[in-house]
């Protein structure tokens, strides 16, 4: 499986605001720089995180970006699905393009099939907060986290 730049800068965009929920609004400058995103590529990034749903903005001097639900809602699955459009089934692509051809072309092709459906379960079952969670527990900081 990959995951583009896009997709790996969604998901620590997405952690770093859950990592300060209750920090009220975060801009962009700060974002970009806490986790070393270049600020132009990171607003395309959040761009697109707020017209899928996952991120609230204000704009102007007091503005910035918060999480629009719950952390615990949000899924790696589902983030990389908005960004990249696609996890799981057809993201695992073996060296050639998966185009094996004889006898045993159908058993790679369900191999492949069963790793697609395991990287799509390890994705679907992940929340931004189960991150959150492991960040907090790293720095043993771990805290129960308030709803937004």
């Amino acid at each position: 499986m990959r995951v583009s730049a896009k997709g790996e800068y969604a998901l620590t965009a997405l952690l770093d605001l859950a990592l300060h929920a209750g920090d009220g609004l975060q801009p962009i400058q700060e974002i970009a720089a806490r986790q070393g995103i270049p600020p132009r590529y990171l607003e395309q990034v959040l761009l697109e995180l707020k017209r899928a749903g996952f991120l609230e903005a204000r704009r102007g001097s007091a503005g910035g970006y918060r999480l629009s639900q719950p952390p615990d809602r949000v899924t790696v699955g589902a983030v990389l699905r908005a960004i990249d459009g696609s996890v799981g089934i057809g993201a695992v692509t073996p060296r050639g393009g998966g185009r094996a051809r004889g006898e045993h072309a159908g058993d790679l092709g369900r191999l492949w099939q069963e790793v697609s459906e395991a990287v799509s379960a390890v994705v679907d079952r992940v929340t931004i907060e189960d991150l959150r969670q492991r960040v907090l527990a790293r720095r043993g900081d771990a805290r129960p986290m308030y709803h937004i």
